[in-house]
């Protein structure tokens, strides 16, 4: 349970990094796009991994 926690909170911190750089970009050129392409890939994929690590509690609890 502690590591499950400990997993939700890196998650939460990466993902707040990755908001922050995105904020920091106003003019946005090819790199920004690539870069924000980026960020929206690797939170989608922490979001899934999260969703992953829930499934595998509940099915561990059944």
């Amino acid at each position: 349970m502690t590591t499950q926690l400990a997993k939700k909170l890196a998650i939460a911190l990466f993902m707040a990094l990755m908001a922050g750089g995105l904020v920091a970009c106003d003019d946005q050129g090819p790199a920004e796009e690539a870069g924000e392409n980026i960020d929206n890939a690797a939170e989608d994929a922490g979001e899934s991994m999260e969703e992953l690590g829930e499934d595998m509690e509940d099915a561990a609890e059944d």
